[in-house]
């Protein structure tokens, strides 16, 4: 069992920038893939960026350039750095966990993960 506790969720203006952490505990982090999700109101669940346990980074084309998926693995923490916000990034932001033995794969769909924490407000303000 992985708990993950996400943090750093705020109000902020457009072009402004936000950094979130998400802290697992329970397991060895670094035998896990890891994801960054995000769901706005009325909207499904979308990827944002993933990282492998090796360090190899997917991001989707809504945020790259902007985003940034970092992990810590002696601080079992990855890290969400987000730039240029935009209105249309205001969302509940969740991580993600995966157990995997594969250290270069990423994982790019919700459906592939195993753990879940319970997601950050991000709010972007026009």
């Amino acid at each position: 069992q992985v708990q993950l506790e996400e943090s750093g969720g705020g109000l902020v203006q457009a072009g402004g920038s936000l950094r979130l952490s998400c802290a697992a505990s329970g397991r060895t982090f670094s035998n896990y893939a890891m994801g960054w999700f995000r769901q706005a109101p009325g909207k499904e669940r979308e990827s944002g960026a993933a990282i492998s346990r090796g360090g190899a980074t997917y991001y989707a084309d809504s945020v790259k350039g902007r985003f940034t998926i970092s992990r810590d693995n002696a601080k079992n923490t990855v890290y969400l750095q987000m730039n240029s916000l935009k209105p249309e990034d205001t969302a509940v932001y969740y991580c993600a966990a995966k157990r995997t033995i594969w250290e270069n794969n990423w994982y790019k769909t919700w459906a592939e993960y195993d753990y879940w924490g319970q997601g950050t407000q991000v709010t972007v303000s026009s």
